[in-house]
């Protein structure tokens, strides 16, 4: 069995601080949303929840903007791919012998 690799949150904290702001922008606007559905408040909460969803998708993708272009989260997620895929190749291993 191989070691656990460190999460990307672990290694980057540029990528811990942006994940958490984009965590955020999708709780508030969750939140806004439920809201908005619960009073019905028309245009201005309409507007409003078109406010957070894009402010929302704006961290989302500086999040994985991030990710792509950061070498330390490129190199800890390629390495847990190579490790997901030596887990289940030994578990087809394990299977199928």
């Amino acid at each position: 069995m191989s070691a656990q690799l460190p999460d990307i949150t672990t290694v980057c904290s540029e990528y811990q601080r942006l994940l958490e702001e984009s965590q955020r922008a999708l709780e508030i606007w969750t939140e806004a949303r439920a809201n908005v559905c619960q009073s019905r408040n028309g245009r201005a909460a309409g507007d409003e929840l078109l406010r957070l969803q894009a402010k929302y998708a704006r961290a989302y993708a500086v999040e994985q903007r991030h990710v792509h272009n950061c070498f330390l989260c490129q190199f800890v997620s390629r390495a847990k791919g190579r490790d997901s895929e030596n887990s289940s190749d030994s578990l087809a291993e394990t299977l199928y012998a």
